[in-house]
């Protein structure tokens, strides 16, 4: 790390005691003390190096976020290190984050002098070696081969594709996710190496703190944690405020299910996400910026604080930075996983020592939130645009994506899809492409039914809305919303109203239970959705009646929920019911009048007996049966008592004449 405050040649004159002011610039975008031909070289042989651009021994690269561990990554540096080691090689291993394709992992990547850098995927431990032994002498296997990336002086290997033209990636921007999966994450250099920084320096220098609000006005970048508002004329209200002390939050509280965004991003490149901070801090006038995040990320919390040591070393974080004049000290927070506190007033009560329950607006943040100073909210994708909105310019982020959404936005695709992952989008791209093209399609040939997006404060798109472009207005004309990113698909076996059960009772028991409409509102929903999705007692004469009335009145009382709840998480909790009863209404009826699931996913409405035709008395079906309740001897058609039926399944499941039918 010294490095950075070494002179660059023999003419500089800067050191550790007095660096360079424009030291980022300097190193990215050439000297600027002076034109030394012999600076210029060696800066760019450095670069070179730094960027892995030119290599002198082997490196190796293991996808080793969260989901490349959790799919064995482990194991499998383990093999790599013990293979280099018995077969005498010297190579710099190297674990990078996720490069997006999770369905993939653990992705390795090997990259020999003089060779482009090649991928493959699912290598688990006990397949290393035998790849090894084929790549490093000079054969590219095609099993588990992903592709290679080409870079200029290097020789491609023959007749292996492209990394980034697969399906995968070819329809996606990557621009938050540009260095995750590429770069060592927990090596400023490299990041430094690709532009790093360079966006901070420009702006300390050149730009007051109300014309980087203006610039980031004029990009038209929105909030992408979920309401979408623009996030420039937050920053001006906060800049404009009265206040001696001024605090800048990163919300990386990433508590929707199915939503894993802004682990990525910061277990792939957290410099992104610091140099961001460090501009909305100098833009609002911030001396102080916490990173609020859960404590269930320990990777992600690892190299953040590892980042942030980098930082503060090379004179990034702390007094005078740049020797601009700006300071700031950056603290993380663990949250304790509450989904509440990703509503932002609770989370400045968390941060504050206090129970995580939000508070009435007016006031807001900008004008007073955190210990009653003014303060801005961004969360980690948000101010992970920021970087190359002032390194390119406000215009080059409006190039792409739409006229009221402009930039790109990242969705962590997971459920019933051929490809989960990280896909990074421009605005305005169909949901069909990001499901069908990016997603490859519903898994095991199964038919499209649903994707939910948003998480649990979002809403259910159903195939006649395919082709709807993702913005904040066209999602939230057809009861949907963007949400922070997460989205599930959903095949034919999926019951919706399963679905709004399984989402409202999250949303139950996280409820802070501060107002009466979040807490006993969602809990009325939630009993009603249980009572139409089990199977009704016998002695219970009104239940039929008590529950068509109560789905009758379902839709009435989100209504209320929705305009009486006390913040946003409570003012959008009904969203998963009113979505799933605007498009899959008859699901519905036929769980309250005919009490069937059509999906066959509700398992107390499901109904088993045995075909007699097909039943050849073999037994099975009834020494797997945990209650007695099939009678019938051997070599004879057996029977089901449904009252002693408790529909586990155990039967259809072992059957091999297909004689027990589901319905």
């Amino acid at each position: 790390m010294k490095a950075m405050h070494d002179p660059c040649c023999s003419q500089c004159h800067h050191s550790a005691e007095k660096p360079c002011p424009d030291l980022i610039e300097c190193r990215i975008n050439g000297p600027l003390c002076h034109d030394s031909e012999e600076c210029r070289k060696m800066r760019r042989e450095s670069l070179e190096l730094i960027s892995r651009k030119k290599i002198e021994k082997p490196v190796i690269y293991v996808g080793a976020g969260t989901c490349g561990l959790g799919a064995g990554a482990g194991k499998t540096l383990e093999a790599v290190k013990n293979w280099l080691a018995s077969n005498k090689k010297d190579a710099e291993v190297l674990e990078v984050g996720c490069i997006g394709l999770c369905i993939k992992e653990p992705i390795v990547d090997i990259q020999l002098p003089g060779n482009a850098r090649v991928s493959f995927g699912e290598i688990i431990g006990d397949k290393v070696a035998p790849l090894f032994d084929q790549v490093f002498n000079g054969n590219i296997p095609s099993e588990n081969l992903l592709g290679q990336f080409s870079v200029e002086g290097y020789d491609n290997w023959k007749d292996v594709p492209e990394f980034f033209s697969s399906s995968f990636f070819k329809l996606q921007t990557r621009r938050v996710l540009a260095n995750c999966g590429e770069i060592n994450p927990v090596h400023i250099e490299e990041y430094i190496a690709r532009g790093g920084y360079l966006g901070l320096a420009k702006t300390l220098k050149s730009n007051t703190p109300s014309e980087a609000c203006s610039v980031v006005e004029s990009s038209g970048l929105r909030g992408r944690g979920g309401g979408g508002f623009p996030t420039g004329k937050k920053w001006r209200f906060a800049l404009s405020a009265t206040g001696d002390k001024k605090y800048l939050i990163c919300n990386a509280d990433e508590g929707d299910p199915g939503a894993f965004m802004d682990r990525a991003v910061i277990e792939g490149d957290p410099h992104r996400l610091l140099e961001g901070m460090l501009l909305g801090a100098y833009s609002i006038g911030a001396s102080k910026a916490y990173i609020y995040i859960r404590a269930e990320y320990p990777l992600a919390i690892k190299r953040l604080e590892w980042a942030i040591a980098e930082a503060r070393e090379w004179g990034l974080i702390g007094n005078n930075i740049l020797d601009s004049g700006f300071k700031l000290d950056m603290v993380i927070k663990q949250g304790a996983g509450a989904f509440v506190c990703g509503e932002e007033t609770a989370l400045i009560n968390s941060i504050e020592g206090k129970r995580g329950m939000p508070r009435p607006r007016p006031p807001f943040p900008a004008i007073s939130g955190l210990f009653g100073c003014p303060t801005v909210i961004n969360n980690v994708e948000t101010l992970a645009n920021l970087p190359d909105i002032f390194r390119n310019g406000a215009d080059w982020f409006k190039e792409i994506g739409t006229a009221g959404s402009p930039g790109t936005k990242v969705f962590a695709l997971s459920g019933r899809i051929t490809n989960t992952g990280l896909a990074e989008v421009a605005m305005g791209t169909p949901i069909r492409k990001l499901v069908f093209d990016i997603g490859g399609g519903i898994a095991d040939g199964k038919r499209y039914k649903a994707v939910q997006i948003g998480g649990p404060s979002g809403g259910c798109v159903p195939e006649q809305h395919l082709d709807v472009e993702i913005d904040y207005e066209s999602l939230k004309s057809i009861g949907a919303m963007m949400g922070s990113g997460g989205l599930v698909v959903m095949d034919e076996t999926t019951c919706m109203v399963d679905l709004a059960k399984f989402f409202m009772d999250f949303i139950q028991r996280e409820s802070c239970g501060k107002c009466i409409p979040c807490r006993e509102g969602t809990r009325r929903i939630l009993e009603t959705l249980k009572s139409i999705t089990e199977r009704p007692k016998s002695s219970d004469k009104r239940s039929s009646l008590e529950r068509f009335k109560a789905v009758m009145y379902m839709e009435r009382l989100a209504g209320v929920i929705k305009d009486t709840s006390l913040c946003g998480l409570g003012q959008t909790a009904p969203n998963p019911v009113l979505s799933t009863l605007r498009y899959f209404r008859d699901e519905y009826e036929a769980h309250v009048f005919d009490r069937k699931c059509p999906a066959g996913a509700c398992h107390d409405l499901l109904t088993y007996s045995i075909d007699a035709n097909k039943c050849v008395g073999c037994t099975l079906c009834a020494k797997q049966c945990p209650t007695g309740a099939i009678m019938g001897t051997v070599k004879a058609p057996h029977y089901i008592i449904s009252d002693k039926c408790i529909r586990c399944g155990a039967c259809y499941e072992v059957c091999k004449f297909k004689a027990v039918v589901k319905e």
